[in-house]
């Protein structure tokens, strides 16, 4: 696309912030900045970055030197936002102007940039604010799977799979009246048939084999089972062209039939854990089921392999839904099968299935759900059976049912963290203080240096102080001996910061910088230098004047 100089002129008198964004940056402009005003302006329906021109009128070519490389800043913008842009080069006679032409978002899909929705706030940028994202979404169509099928009526649906819709509804309700009902009032209870009419979710999930193939084909999940990630044949492949009542059992028992149990000796006590959590595998494929967007081709994958399970579902995550945000975000892309499973009891209208699938991953320490290969065409979640940490399995035990239970997905994302001695997420840090009510977590030290770490009164049940003590650090004067043994190994060279840091990793920077300055209270050691050069020697080692700065 290319630019005309009258159109160019009319663009220098239009209003900011309407379907523009004048930026001078005569130097520069940083890339991330780009990516968040793109992303405001997509999501207000679309318009252009004018680098090189003031912001103020009357407005003034002024030139940038920003971008040079217009190819790598195009395919930048694409890689970060997946919509087609267009960066041009406007040459004007007071200098370069650089024009990026940015598409409106598509219908229902705001766009975000690493989990934030911008939007333009008079002269900044803002998250986007809550009933904005929420009209967004319901921009969206009517649900596809509450649509009635042309062509398909009740003698397509499989009456042994209604039967088993039936069962299961009546044991999670408890209405036994549901046992004398007809099958067109189950049906027409459930909403799966209309006025007689067989909508796609009764297909989904009720289906004949004909009629599916017949009428949606891609309701398809193919179970394949492979011994290694060699590119070798399947030892199992099984394709469900049916409706969902009428297999969900069977694919089940075909991941369990090879899904073995590791096994942990703890004194008398032995332990097994199932590679794969059948709660967790249910949960995955029900997810699929009801999220995958039906109106694409292709079939949801269920791939085991001994230690990894892949499940592909086609489309996109749901609008609004991220890998960073899926466990606080609900939204049903199938509201009707969503309807049908919860009234089974098969999952929660809430949308809870993924913080269980979370959930259970954390208890038994294995590795947490991944959906970090999903993109706008597929959703692609990664179980890992293995299992971590026994020890954290048997912590977990300890606690006790009744007090599990009080947990919260969050709470256990905690102590996921805790127990990897990764750093806390500022979204979770508001659960720490019930953990450490709770005594299953302990801080240690203060400010910017604390740590935390699993309670030492668990390790003690179950009997592992040892490794509580080791986890914790050696104490006090211990750190402070091993310090001082270095610095006099040292002799006349002396030590930087950084190196002491190395003689007790476990302790921040500060941590070991206040030992440090006890040790210089206690005449046992002096600091020379200050900031980079500063070092330590010990009190008995002469200076090392080579090492000094000039």
């Amino acid at each position: 696309m290319a630019t005309g100089p009258e159109e160019f002129e009319v663009w220098l008198s239009a209003e900011e912030g309407a379907r523009f964004e004048f930026k001078e940056a005569k130097t520069n402009f940083h890339f991330d900045r780009l990516v968040q005003y793109a992303t405001a302006i997509a999501n207000e329906g679309g318009g252009k970055i004018i680098l090189g021109v003031t912001d103020s009128r009357p407005r003034k070519v002024v030139g940038t030197k920003a971008f040079e490389s217009i190819e790598r800043t195009k395919q930048g913008l694409i890689e970060q936002l997946r919509l087609r842009f267009e960066v041009e080069e406007f040459s004007h006679a007071d200098g370069r102007v650089l024009i990026v032409h940015i598409p409106a978002r598509p219908l229902g899909m705001p766009i975000h940039d690493k989990g934030t929705y911008w939007m333009r706030s008079g002269d900044s940028l803002a998250p986007m604010a809550p009933d904005m994202l929420k009209r967004i979404f319901e921009e969206t169509g009517p649900d596809f799977s509450a649509a009635i099928c042309p062509g398909a009526t009740p003698a397509d649906l499989d009456g042994k799979a209604i039967e088993d819709f039936r069962q299961r509804w009546m044991r999670h309700s408890g209405n036994a009246a549901l046992a004398g009902f007809s099958v067109d009032q189950i049906l027409s209870d459930a909403e799966l048939v209309v006025g007689g009419q067989v909508t796609y979710a009764a297909l989904i999930l009720l289906g004949l084999h004909a009629a599916l193939g017949k009428h949606l084909a891609q309701a398809e999940v193919i179970f394949e089972y492979r011994s290694s990630d060699a590119s070798l044949p399947t030892q199992q492949r099984t394709e469900y062209r049916q409706g969902f009542f009428a297999y969900y059992e069977e694919l089940w028992q075909g991941v369990n039939s090879r899904n073995d149990r590791q096994s942990y000796q703890d004194g008398l006590f032995r332990l097994e854990i199932p590679t794969f959590d059948e709660q967790v595998v249910r949960e995955a494929i029900l997810n699929a089921v009801s999220h995958r967007d039906y109106r694409l081709g292709g079939s949801v994958f269920v791939r085991q392999f001994p230690r990894r399970m892949e499940i592909v579902s086609p489309g996109g995550l749901p609008a609004g839904i991220t890998p960073q945000n899926i466990l606080d975000r609900q939204s049903p892309r199938n509201r009707r099968i969503a309807e049908a499973f919860a009234r089974c009891g098969l999952i929660e209208r809430s949308g809870q299935g993924i913080n269980r699938m979370f959930e259970q991953s954390i208890k038994q320490s294995k590795p947490l759900p991944d959906f970090a290969g999903s993109d706008e065409y597929q959703v692609n979640l990664v179980l890992r059976g293995d299992v971590q940490d026994v020890a954290f399995v048997r912590f977990l035990e300890k606690l006790g049912a009744e007090r599990l239970a009080s947990f919260g997905t969050h709470d256990f994302l905690v102590l996921d963290c805790v127990r990897n001695e990764r750093p806390i997420p500022e979204k979770l840090q508001d659960r720490i203080d019930r953990l450490l009510e709770f005594g299953v977590i302990e801080r240690l030290g203060r400010g910017r240096g604390a740590r935390l770490m699993l309670s030492r009164a668990l390790y003690a049940v179950m009997g592992a102080t040892g490794a509580y003590t080791r986890k914790r650090g050696l104490d006090h004067e211990t750190n402070k001996a091993l310090l001082f043994k270095h610095l006099s190994d040292s002799g006349s060279k002396g030590c930087p910061l950084r190196e002491l840091q190395q003689v007790l990793p476990a302790l921040s920077p500060s941590q070991v910088q206040r030992l440090m300055h006890e040790l210089l209270g206690e005449g046992r050691a002096r600091l020379e230098g200050r900031r980079r050069w500063a070092r330590w020697y010990s009190q008995s080692s002469p200076s090392n004047p080579e090492e000094k700065p000039s």
